[in-house]
Order: structure tokens, then C-alpha cells, then sequence
């Protein structure tokens, strides 16, 4: 028995899957033979989470296509961000050519064109799609922390001031509610109401403050506000059966990394607060992909890590599945790594120390090989050629196996904008969430309390100077009272008064005068 054969009769039967399955490619033998072994991925598994991982131009995103794909087609909706944009092809019948026939016909495919229903969306309505909004209060202080880049004890007065501002009924819907909400909390009359609380150093509001001004300058506030996306409309399928697919568009992602990636996290921490507990089921409820994701992971607290990791470990039970693609596994932590049970590993490049160092980590998270050099292997990979492995239906992993992937059947390119635009328009959730609400919230209730407080420290202070000017006045009059008398009594014609009248006297008493 030759190498080639043994790699085959080793690694067929952990594919040898029953039910309803995935199909990934074809099992290649070395860098030229393909075996006729079918490498696939159980349908009840994808959401045991997975990754996919490989340098940049070997096929990720088309890998990614490829899953969407048959996701949507065995009733299974699918969320992904729109990293590059060529994603929206999946909305439309695949080109077709020499190339896709040849690459379907040597790993056993029939190929056949096929547009797949897909829904776009933009965050905040930044670019082609229904906007999708979340308040500020659902985003949460944690998220927002990562955000914004605060340390420890920032973040923690972040949270007091989010606290604050639940107990006082001030809903937060968006970047101006928190401003609003932060500078009252550093003025003289809010300093008060944290007296029971905790402070709010004016240092820490103020790096607060010039934080959220420069999260907005970049354009952030559009994102947050209302009508706030429900998550659950995600979870849609089509009348014929097929899942949607859900599309987010992401343009300038360079400009604003975390906030994209934190976004996404968000949109996965309210799906793992909504949904019930279903268990182990046929299929999952969602698959969501988390494209880029070591923008998710750069700088991150340790705490905010935690908060993934046991998101990740517990959304399982909810029927979600979540895959991450990235360039290395070293992108993702461990304590998530550990979480996916499907690995697709795009060719790795070995051009620096950390690039060695980081594909003999890669090797050493795999199951034992049938391959006497995986690390070769790796770094010899051609584009749409990846090694996987899977849980079988039983849950325990696959024999490690060289595949040549499948090719899409939808467009491999991005959708023209008018047809996006159109899509857009015709689906039934943009009516419910196109237009943005201004409801009274923090920041007209501050306004209102201080214009209140304004207005009863004015007419305080008008009615102690009416008091006192009362005063002076009342004053003013005894004062004058007084004076007039002692005039008159001075006055000469007072005194000529005076000496007629008692000479008459007495003229009275005595009988004098002139008759």
C-alpha cells in the first residue's frame, strides 16, 4: 500500500457522515492527486463554532461563500459582516467559466449557478442597506469601554455613570444622552447625586468626555439610537425554505476597527440574551461569522476576553453557531480556540521568526496527522486548498485532511449597487427600521431639570431682592417720616406761629392789649 493509499484509508471513514452534511471539497493525496473521498462537515455540528484561518488572498472569504451557500440552502440563516464587499455576490447566480468547471468536476461537484436570498443592512444606514441601530443603554458599558479604549478605572466610572443614569430614569439612546449625562455628573449639581454612589473624578469625565467627542467626529454617532434592531430578525427564512442570508456592510473599516468588531460582538451578546435554550437540534438556529476577527481581540481587557469566551461557550445551547475568520488561530485566544470544533486552515506563510513561531502553534493545536510533515503542508497549500478537520455526529474530531474546496455558485464578486439598493427597498424590514426616532431621553430630561433648577434659583433670588429692596424702602419711609417734623418745628414761619399764638395767651390771662 503506497503513502497516498494509506492517507486515504485512514482518513475516509471519519467523513463517512450519515446525516444531513456540508459539502467542503475533495481529499488530495499530495500537492497534485485527488482522491475521491468527500470531506464534509455534519450539518448538527456547525454550531460546535468554528474557524478559518489563512493568509491574506487564499481563499477565506470564498470558503466563507462556499458555507453560506449551503447553509441557506439546508434552511440554516446565516449573519456575516461584508468586510470587502464581494460578499453581496451571494445574492446572485455565479459567473461560471473554464476554471469553476474544471475545479467542479475534480472534486465531484455539479456545479450549477445559483443566487441565494440575501438581506443587507449598514450600521447606522452607512452605506447600502437597512440601517441597523442600538441604543446606548443596550450596547452597555463593557462594550463601549473596549470601544473607546478606557483602562480599568475608567471603565468602572463608565459603569457608574451608566448605573446612575438607570436609576434616575434617564434612558440613554445614544452618544449625546452619555455626554449629557457625563457632564452633569462633573458639574456642581450632579455631584451630589453620586454622593451614595461613588464620584465621578472630573479627570476621568473629562478623558470620558473627549473620548466620546472623538468617537463621534468619526462619524460613531449615527450608530446609536433608535428604532433599536431586533436580533431575532436575523433568525428569517424564506417561504420555499431557505435561510437568509444577512449581510452587514462595512465601509471604513480602517478607520474604525474596534468599533466594527465590538458592533458585531454586540449583535451576539443581545442573540445569546433573547433566544431560549434549545439544546442539542438537527440544525442550528443561525450560524454567524465573525470576518477579521482579531480586530475583536487587539487591546481587549481581560474581563472583555472572559465575556467572549463564555459567550462563545454558552450561545451553543441557543442553537447559534459562530465562526471566526482570521489570518492566524494565534489571533484568537486560547481560552475560545478551544471552542471551535471546525478548523479550515488556509495556507500559512512562514516569512519572519513570529510567522514560524505562529504556524508551529498553528500545528500543534491539531489532532495527530496521517501527513508526516503538517507544517509542510501547510505552507505548500494552493489557494482554495485548506487542511480541516470537524466533529463528527458523535462530537469527536476528524482525521486531519488536504482538501481542494469547492467552488460557489453564487456571483464570486460584489453585486452591483443598484441591485443592492433595490433588494434593500423591497424587503419588508426596511419600513421598520428606516427612519430614525428622537424620543425624549437623557438628555432633553437633564436639560429640562437643570432649565427647572435654573429657573427656581432665578426666582429665589429675584424674591430676596424684592424682599430687600422692600426693605430699603420701608426703611426709607420712616426715615422720611421724621425729618419733616423736626423741619417745621425749625421753619421761622413755625416760630412767628408760636410767639403770635402765646402772646395771645397772654393777652387772655393778663387783659393786655391794644383795643
Amino acid at each position: 500500500m503506497t503513502e497516498q493509499d494509506t492517507i486515504s484509508a485512514s482518513i475516509a471513514p471519519g467523513y463517512a457522515f450519515e446525516g444531513p452534511a456540508l459539502e467542503l471539497g475533495g481529499l488530495m493525496l499530495n500537492a497534485t492527486d485527488l482522491s475521491d473521498v468527500r470531506i464534509r462537515i455534519p450539518l448538527g455540528m456547525l454550531n460546535r463554532h468554528g474557524l478559518v484561518a489563512g493568509a491574506t488572498g487564499t481563499g477565506k472569504t470564498k470558503t466563507l461563500q462556499l458555507l453560506a451557500e449551503q447553509l441557506s440552502a439546508n434552511g440554516v440563516p446565516v449573519f456575516a459582516a461584508d468586510i470587502k464587499g464581494d460578499l453581496s455576490g451571494l445574492s446572485l447566480p455565479g459567473a461560471g467559466g473554464e476554471k469553476i468547471t474544471a475545479r467542479a468536476a475534480s472534486v465531484g461537484q455539479t456545479w450549477t449557478a445559483t443566487g441565494f436570498p440575501t438581506e443587507f443592512f449598514a450600521l447606522g444606514g452607512q452605506g447600502t442597506g437597512t440601517p441597523l441601530r442600538v441604543t446606548m443603554s443596550a450596547f452597555g458599558p463593557v462594550l463601549l469601554s473596549k470601544v473607546l479604549g478606557l483602562n480599568d478605572t475608567q471603565e468602572s466610572s463608565l459603569g457608574l455613570v451608566f448605573h446612575y443614569a438607570d436609576q434616575a430614569g434617564l434612558p440613554l439612546l445614544d452618544l449625546a444622552d452619555l455626554r449629557a449625562v457625563v457632564q452633569f455628573l462633573g458639574s456642581d449639581e450632579g455631584k451630589a447625586d453620586l454622593k451614595n454612589l461613588g464620584g465621578l473624578s472630573s479627570a476621568t469625565a473629562g478623558v470620558i468626555l473627549r473620548e466620546l467627542i472623538s468617537f463621534e467626529s468619526q462619524g460613531a454617532d449615527v450608530f446609536f439610537g433608535e428604532p433599536e434592531f431586533d436580533t431575532r430578525d436575523f433568525l428569517r427564512t424564506t417561504p420555499d425554505g431557505k435561510g437568509v442570508i444577512n449581510l452587514v456592510e462595512l465601509p471604513n473599516l480602517q478607520d474604525r476597527p474596534a468599533l466594527f468588531s465590538t458592533f458585531l460582538m454586540w449583535l451576539l451578546a443581545d442573540l445569546f440574551h433573547d433566544l431560549p435554550e434549545v439544546g442539542d437540534i438537527d440544525k442550528p438556529k443561525l450560524v454567524f461569522f465573525f470576518d477579521e476577527a482579531h480586530l475583536l481581540f487587539n487591546d481587549a481587557s481581560d474581563a472583555f476576553l472572559d465575556a467572549i469566551a463564555q459567550t462563545v461557550r454558552l450561545i451553543r445551547s441557543k442553537g447559534v453557531g459562530v465562526f471566526f475568520v482570521t489570518q492566524s488561530p494565534t489571533d484568537v485566544p486560547s481560552e475560545v480556540l478551544a471552542q471551535l470544533g471546525s478548523r479550515v486552515q488556509h495556507q500559512l506563510r512562514a516569512a519572519t521568526p513570529n510567522d514560524a513561531k505562529a504556524l508551529k502553534q498553528t500545528v500543534n493545536t491539531y489532532p495527530v496527522s496521517a501527513y508526516p510533515d503538517l507544517a509542510q503542508v501547510i505552507l505548500s497549500l494552493g489557494i482554495g486548498e485548506a487542511i480541516i478537520t470537524v466533529m463528527n455526529e458523535r462530537g469527536a474530531p476528524t482525521p486531519v485532511a488536504w482538501t481542494r474546496l469547492r467552488a460557489p455558485e453564487s456571483l464570486m464578486q460584489a453585486a452591483p449597487v443598484e441591485d443592492m439598493a433595490a433588494a434593500v427597498k423591497a424587503s419588508a424590514l426596511y419600513p421598520k427600521y428606516s427612519e430614525a426616532i428622537d424620543r425624549e431621553s437623557a438628555r432633553e430630561k437633564l436639560a429640562a431639570k437643570l432649565d427647572a433648577g435654573a429657573k427656581a434659583a432665578k426666582a429665589e433670588a429675584e424674591a430676596k431682592i424684592a424682599t430687600k429692596q422692600a426693605a430699603v424702602k420701608k426703611a426709607q419711609a420712616k426715615a422720611s417720616g421724621g425729618g419733616i417734623v423736626a423741619e417745621v418745628v425749625k421753619s421761622s414761619a413755625f416760630k412767628d406761629l408760636l410767639r403770635t399764638a402765646t402772646r395771645e395767651v397772654v393777652r387772655g390771662m393778663f387783659g393786655t392789649g391794644r383795643r
